[in-house]
């Protein structure tokens, strides 16, 4: 029985960083080299930052990628090295290349490149064709895969374990959605019982525009078992000693190991042999597991300060209007970038209530942040004076109203152009579903913290993270109050749309789930309530076009996970039963 000791080197990348990378690579390949590693796992396209998206378009940008990787290789020692990299050569691959001693000793080429939902990896990556040896280190046959080459059960991995492979390693770059931690660790149990080999899997962890990698990389032993796991969301270089057993005897005793393949070609890495003397086996530790709502909220914070800090801003400024959207989103920049650096602005007009005012006060001070208080009601005076003449006599109505969101979004936006602040919206995924929202108004800004999150989690949120803080850090008549625009007297969303619990498992089953009208139907939900919803949603889609990236926590967020065309005549709640919605 043999061992070897690896090292899961999870860290945060910045996509075209190649320098700020490679240093962090280096940085990460010293720890494993003093815990006495063999080998270092790296996520995918370490190197890089990931994704790069049309940066590889750039020959400057490849080559630059070719010089990273050298570096690395050139820092390497006795411990092996697999770093993710851009490949150039006749085309463009997705690789990840073995270091040791100095030097490259191979290179895996992705074979399989997803494209589907955030994915978009055949635009620019040629698939490579599977060609690439075994890598001998201290005489266990290590095989490498690069992320969707391991979900396939009969993909690569099978192959290269069915080829003598003891341990595969997997460089990822898994964004992050609620739930997925857990089937990644299912899949990958599988896929190690399945071909009797150890599993390595390291992902990248960090915010990239509207995605967040949440880490969380494994060590898995050949029976599936769970050696060794990192924190999701927080950078670590976890090193582990993992055993290995002679495969052939599990080959015997269990048909899914017992594939018919020649063995593969094994190139020598680093030397065979027992471990360093006095070396005492290294046991791994696995990281505890979080709550559904304690992952989502830190999605939300990693992503937040990510997005600031990787777009060169310091400062966040946002309206507080005493509701519980801003609320959230002003208590996950605080945990994100500090007190000091969080910024919010209440701009109450005379559909205002006192109590709005008063909440927004108390939130702010709960949390320690500057609060500016600028009215709005001159300003929206002003404009209706202005377009009178314009809006010949007609009654007022929405446009109306939504010059007061226009007027909060203006001085947002001033405050941003003098001071440097970036302008945080507040938006949640049920009103930018249904369009619930003022275009250049409250929809203007640089980052959605919440667009992807339904209105019914935002009020979990605000309530899990009152009970970690101990104390109503969102005061609790916010998350009490029914919900308002406050843009007329009296006004409340009921008078819009359906109550939030009816609306989001519609908005799921609609927008992340492609489910037709007459299936919501079928499944219990109104017909006419239905059939209103999925109107809104088709209708508005030229506003999410035109939102700022948020981040995506849910299995379809709009942006790259759902690209719906603005034009576009087709209607799912045309018609349903026999009837056809109001045009």
């Amino acid at each position: 029985m043999s061992s070897l000791r690896v090292a899961l080197c999870q860290f945060d990348a910045v996509v075209g960083d190649i320098d700020g990378n490679v240093e962090r690579i280096l940085g990460a390949l010293d720890v494993a080299q003093d815990a006495d590693a063999d080998i270092a796992v790296f996520p995918e396209l370490a190197v890089t930052g990931y994704p790069p998206e049309d940066l590889l378009l750039k020959p400057s940008f490849v080559e630059a990628s070719a010089r990273g990787l050298s570096a690395v290789a050139e820092a390497t020692r006795r411990c092996a090295a697999v770093v993710g990299f851009v490949e150039g050569d006749r085309d463009l691959h997705n690789s990840a290349a073995v270091c040791a001693g100095g030097s490259v000793h191979g290179v895996w080429r992705k074979e399989l490149l997803p494209n589907y939902g955030v994915f978009d990896e055949r635009r620019w990556f040629v698939p490579g064709t599977g060609d690439t040896p075994l890598f001998s280190v201290r005489g266990v046959r290590v095989g490498v895969t690069i992320c969707e080459d391991a979900w396939s059960p009969s993909g690569p991995l099978a192959r290269l374990a069915a080829g003598g492979a003891e341990l595969v390693v997997i460089c990822n770059a898994s964004p992050y959605r609620a739930g997925a931690l857990l089937e990644r660790q299912q899949m990958l149990a599988t896929r190690a019982l399945d071909s009797s080999c150890a599993i390595a899997y390291v992902n990248l962890v960090g915010g990239q525009d509207e995605l967040v990698f949440d880490g969380g990389s494994m060590l898995l032993d050949a029976s599936g078992a769970l050696l060794a796991s990192a924190e999701q969301f927080g950078e670590e270089t976890l090193v582990c000693d993992v055993l290995l057993r002679p495969a052939y005897r599990k080959r015997v005793l269990d048909p899914r190991g017992r594939v018919r393949a020649p063995a593969m070609a094994t190139v020598a890495v680093s030397p065979a042999g027992p471990a360093r003397p006095g070396r005492e086996r290294l046991a791994g530790r696995v990281a505890p597991r979080l709550g559904r709502a304690e992952e989502v909220y830190a999605a939300l914070v990693l992503g937040t300060r990510d997005y600031v800090a990787k777009s060169g801003f310091g400062d966040v400024v946002l309206g507080l209007s005493g509701g519980v959207d801003s609320a959230l989103v002003a208590t996950v920049a605080v945990d994100a970038l500090g007190a000091a650096h969080v910024h919010g602005v209440a701009m109450p007009s005379r559909f205002s209530s006192s109590s709005s005012l008063d909440d927004a006060s108390a939130l702010a001070a709960n949390l320690g942040i500057e609060l500016l208080v600028l009215p709005i009601e001159a300003v929206h005076g002003a404009l209706l004076e202005l377009l009178a003449p314009a809006f010949g006599g007609r009654p007022p109505g929405l446009a109306e109203e939504n010059l007061q969101a226009r007027a909060r979004g203006t001085l947002l936006m001033a405050l941003s152009n003098k001071l440097g602040w970036m302008v945080l919206t507040t938006g949640n995924k049920s009103e930018m579903a249904v369009g619930y929202a003022t275009l250049y108004g409250d929809m203007a800004g640089g980052y959605a913290v919440v667009k992807d999150v339904p209105k019914t989690l935002v009020y979990e949120l605000c309530a899990a993270r009152n009970a970690r803080a101990g104390r109503d850090l969102v005061p609790q008549s916010i998350i009490d109050k029914a919900p308002s625009a406050e843009l007329r007297p009296d006004q409340r969303d009921v008078d819009s749309l359906p109550p939030y619990d009816v609306l989001d498992p519609i908005l799921e089953g609609y927008v992340e789930q492609d489910l037709s009208v007459a299936d919501l139907v079928e499944l219990g939900h109104d017909e006419a309530t239905v059939l209103a919803v999925a109107a809104l949603v088709d209708s508005s889609e030229y506003k999410r076009r035109q939102a700022p990236p948020g981040i995506r926590v849910t299995s379809r967020a709009f942006g790259k996970d759902r690209r719906m065309p603005v034009t576009n005549r087709f209607r799912g709640a045309d018609t349903v039963a026999g009837t056809r919605a109001a045009p």
